[in-house]
């Protein structure tokens, strides 16, 4: 099958034949380069092979019951080259070396004729990711059933009027090669964790949820911090206490976003804006404002795909570039965007690292890893008591949001009014309505805490994991949906 779009084609070769093992470098029955030096027989100004072979284990309970116990591995190769800036991709899940060269020749036969370079391996790289105290692979399927039975029983038991728990656990082992033309051979394992649990409360006519997730590149030693009983708690006792809570008032008025809301806000409002290819098709507001003011002197911007045990992390990206942290915005200035390589090229710039894909399925494309607001220095209850009259945002729901302009709406699970510059009651049905760009620009007051949230970015197809974070921060005035007084 090919399949044409923009300045990227697609090839697919699949086959069902596999080995039930990790791949192991040394047990390779081709060599890389000369796959490598076959996709360039045409010409190309770099091509690189993705080897990637995952392994995961599923679980989900709902309506008192297991609904599904999964385990499954998926292995496979993709081959890249690039050439004047254009993307000719193609993968297999076949990794004989007879596959692997046909697959080369279908990229190939995509560019004209031209010549291959010798090519010098000058580096070899070998990373075991993050220290993993208990690996998912060695734990047992019933262990990890154990922790789903007890976010459920947790969940069930704090009110009788919970009405439904749904508690999933996802594990994933990522074992990663990738080899190019510049002779760079990077071998790479990730290991990610995934738990959560969704609860509905009802009381008459009135519905509530509670939804609260862990996870990030760690093993079950998660659950050390935060066992199954406490996540269910949470989740539990945020959907009862909706149940009571009033409708929220709507307007313009004051939000103080709490730490503990994640960084929802800069993820999809303006950390999307922020990737290189998106820029560079005129498809974000900070197209061509490098070097400009963007956002309040008090908002400084990161992404940082280092920072050991986020679900966004690693030691190298997709492409085999290491991780770093990128600084996005200093003080309010546009100081770079998220860069993968074939961005890089375009812009003369060096890859941040920002080159993910969610499998080898894939080609690679800019991406966030740990997005992230930078502390400030004010105090958090310094911020809520400069407020007289508003509402303070202790969890983000979903939302909508236009990747082009910045423009969005988020719901807010749990939220509280602010009266006289204290927490007051909480309120249900808030939405936050308006424009990411012009929000950061206008935030007053930035606090020195920080709080993450995880989640899966989808972008092109493709979902990756990521996780995002913020300081507790006041906006002056937002729009606030909810029950507006006559």
């Amino acid at each position: 099958m090919i399949k044409a779009s923009g300045v990227a084609i697609l090839f697919q070769l699949e086959y069902t034949n596999r080995k039930e093992h990790f791949i192991k470098v040394e047990d390779l029955r081709f060599d890389p380069l000369r796959i490598i030096r076959h996709a360039l027989k045409n010409g190309g100004d770099f091509c690189d092979l993705y080897m990637e072979d995952t392994r995961t284990s599923s679980i989900s309970c709902e309506e008192d019951r297991i609904e599904r116990v999964s385990t499954g591995r998926d292995a496979g190769c993709g081959i890249r080259v690039i050439a004047d800036h254009k993307t000719y991709y193609a993968y297999t899940n076949d990794l004989t070396e007879s596959s692997l060269l046909e697959v080369a020749d279908l990229v190939a036969a995509a560019l004209k004729d031209g010549h291959t370079e010798d090519i010098a391996l000058t580096r070899k790289t070998e990373s075991h990711g993050f220290h993993i105290k208990r690996r998912p692979e060695d734990e047992s399927l019933s262990e990890k059933v154990s922790l789903v039975w007890q976010g459920n029983d947790t969940a069930r038991k704090v009110d009788r009027r919970i009405r439904q728990v749904k508690v999933n656990y996802r594990d994933a082992v990522k074992r990663g090669l990738v080899v190019n033309s510049l002779g760079e051979w990077v071998e790479d394992r990730n290991t990610y964790l995934v738990y959560a649990i969704h609860v509905v409360a009802a009381e008459g006519d009135i519905l509530q949820t509670g939804y609260e997730p862990v996870g990030g590149c760690t093993g079950l030693e998660l659950f050390e911090e935060s066992p199954p009983e406490v996540v269910a708690e949470m989740a539990a006792k945020r959907a009862v206490m909706m149940l009571a809570a009033r409708p929220a008032p709507g307007g313009r008025l004051p939000v103080v976003l709490s730490s503990s809301a994640g960084g929802t806000m800069i993820h999809e409002a303006v950390g999307h804006g922020l990737e290189a290819d998106l820029a560079q098709e005129g498809l974000s507001v900070y197209t061509g404002k490098l070097g400009a003011e963007v956002a309040s002197v008090l908002i400084t911007v990161i992404d940082d795909g280092t920072i050991p045990y986020k679900r966004g992390s690693a030691r190298f990206d997709d492409e085999g570039t290491p991780t770093q942290r990128t600084v996005l915005i200093e003080k309010g200035i546009l100081k770079s965007y998220m860069y993968d390589r074939l961005s890089a090229m375009k812009d003369g710039r060096e890859s941040t690292g920002n080159g993910r894909r969610e499998s080898y399925r894939h080609r690679p494309i800019p991406r966030m890893t740990n997005t992230m607001i930078a502390p400030g220095s004010s105090d958090p209850e310094e911020i809520v008591g400069s407020v007289e009259r508003g509402l303070f945002v202790k969890k983000m729901g979903g939302g909508q949001v236009n990747t082009v302009n910045g423009d969005f709406v988020f719901e807010v699970s749990e939220g509280y009014l602010i009266e006289k510059g204290r927490i007051g009651e909480p309120v249900r049905g808030a939405t936050l309505t308006g424009s990411g760009p012009e929000v950061i620009k206008i935030i007053d007051m930035v606090a020195a805490d920080l709080g993450f949230g995880i989640g899966t970015c989808g972008k092109d197809g493709q979902g990756v994991p990521v996780s995002d974070a913020q300081p507790t921060l006041r906006i002056p005035e937002i729009v606030v949906g909810g029950a507006v007084k006559g």
